[in-house]
């Protein structure tokens, strides 16, 4: 990898780069899937190449090969000069980037178990034995679990004399059992929904995850669900699990707070934002109660590494302090404009793609409750599990989310079962309407495979971490 990223840069600087890097990146997918006792799908790929980007005439350049050969690299590196000059006809601002040192390095994610070395059989075995418990629930009309498990070996250089080489190895595991009746078609999730949990780690995640053990009461619950009470109209306190906070930090603080969108940079695929530079430090983004952090340091976080696609270590940066909106998440490109330098949130979508600001682990920092004692604190109100659907505007501003199930709550105690829960909101007062957060005890890493973004479309791996909290005055059961 390293001689290939030296012939990059060498082509580059002699067709006129005054800055390159370059990432020969190697990936390596599994998937299996298991639906209604059977053998879903089973499919692997690999994938291998590298990406140049360089800096010409003060414009960006990118270009992309899967030929690893000398000439195919040379010739590669010679189009994204030519792209970087071209693009550089229509230039209103010349590329600047936050200083940077070089690092020479290797960094490796946690990995006990190498999944790829498991066997189909094993593996298989722990969906089908789900799969059945899933189904041995009569209500319980469709059964599905999945696999997933990714190992990415990367290398970076630069003109700037920097060499890292990376590996990190991820797995997913997820089951959902379907309850049908009365035209209503009912999920219950285990770990999470939309593919359960993810990280990085080996196959001695997904034995933990227990999928067999923990489908029984998930099949309970789909059923129960059939005969709960629909969620009221009405405007109550909401407790939201871990997993649903960690959507939420997602599509309204994460989105919102990258930098490019608030420039103008990217406004494709998701949107843009509906903050502003000088809210910088002034905005009042949520309560004394709301810390939110973006850490790429976290052991076996989805969001974490050693360093960035720039070559930007990885770091714990303060995103919303105490509610107060502290910081955007930048590239070394962004982070100028705000009279900082990047705090290494710059990643690709595999080696055909451009760097894009992209989350790392964006986390609800704890605070001090324990969930029993938060429940016995709350008169009136519902508890909310699991996401079922999301929708938020361009801008992050206004939202809606339904949830899988939820409780209500009574004179401080869970009562009954309620069904298609969902509540909406605009960010700043649904953040501020936050009074409490649970402890460390209850905070949870929840990763995020399958966040889009860019044109054309790059899927990031991210995380957030999170508790369950209670936000007040809150409007649910709404649209229906």
């Amino acid at each position: 990898m390293k001689e290939l990223i030296a012939n990059a840069l060498e082509a580059s600087l002699a067709a006129g780069a005054t800055y390159a890097d370059a990432r020969v990146v190697h990936t390596t997918e599994e998937h299996l899937s298991a639906r209604n006792g059977l053998v879903d799908g089973i499919s692997t790929s690999e994938s291998i190449g590298i990406g140049v980007r360089v800096v010409a005439a003060g414009a960006w350049g990118f270009a992309a090969t899967s030929e690893l050969g000398h000439d195919a690299i040379a010739e590669t590196a010679r189009l994204a000069v030519a792209i970087a000059k071209a693009s550089a006809l229509t230039l209103r601002t010349p590329v600047h980037l936050s200083a940077l040192q070089a690092y020479v390095d290797r960094w490796e994610g946690p990995c006990g178990i190498d999944p790829f070395g498991v066997s189909f059989e094993d593996k298989l075995a722990v969906l089908l034995a789900a799969d059945e418990a899933l189904r041995a629930e009569a209500a319980v009309k469709i059964a599905k679990g999945s696999l997933d498990f990714i190992r990415v070996d990367k290398a970076f250089g630069s003109t700037s004399g920097s060499y890292i080489e990376q590996r990190y190895t991820e797995s997913a595991a997820g089951i959902t059992a379907y309850a049908i009746a009365d035209g209503e078609v009912l999920p219950r999730s285990y770990p999470n929904s939309h593919g359960g949990q993810a990280v990085q780690g080996g196959w001695e995640a997904i034995l933990a995850l227990d999928l067999p053990g923990n489908a029984p009461r998930v099949a309970e619950q789909a059923a129960a669900l059939v005969s709960a009470a629909p969620c009221p109209p009405t405007t109550t306190t909401l407790i939201i699990d871990s997993s649903q906070i960690a959507l939420q930090v997602h599509e309204s603080i994460g989105h919102p707070t990258e930098l490019d969108r608030v420039l103008g940079d990217e406004a494709a695929f998701a949107g843009t934002s509906f903050l502003t530079l000088e809210d910088l430090g002034t905005l009042r983004y949520g309560s004394e109660h709301v810390t939110i952090t973006s850490d790429a340091t976290i052991p076996g976080s989805l969001g974490s590494f050693g360093y960035d696609d720039e070559g930007v270590p990885a770091q714990r940066d303060f995103i919303v302090t105490e509610g107060l909106f502290t910081g955007f998440q930048s590239s070394r490109e962004s982070a100028p404009a705000i009279g900082r330098e990047s705090n290494g949130c710059m990643r690709a979508d595999g080696w055909n793609r451009i760097p894009l600001v992209r989350m790392t682990t964006l986390s609800l920092e704890p605070g001090g409750w324990s969930l029993p004692d938060l429940i016995a604190d709350t008169d009136d109100g519902i508890y909310l599990e699991t996401n079922n659907s999301w929708s938020i505007d361009d801008r992050r501003l206004n939202f809606q989310f339904a949830c899988e199930i939820g409780w209500e709550i009574k004179n401080g105690e869970l009562g009954r079962m309620i069904k298609n829960p969902n509540y909406t909101g605009i960010t700043p007062q649904f953040w501020n309407s936050c009074d409490a957060v649970c402890s460390r005890d209850h905070w949870q890493v929840w990763g995020i495979p399958n966040c889009g973004k860019g044109e054309p479309m790059q899927v990031a791996h991210v995380a957030h971490g999170a508790a369950p909290a209670r936000f007040r005055d809150v409007q649910v059961g709404v649209g229906r």
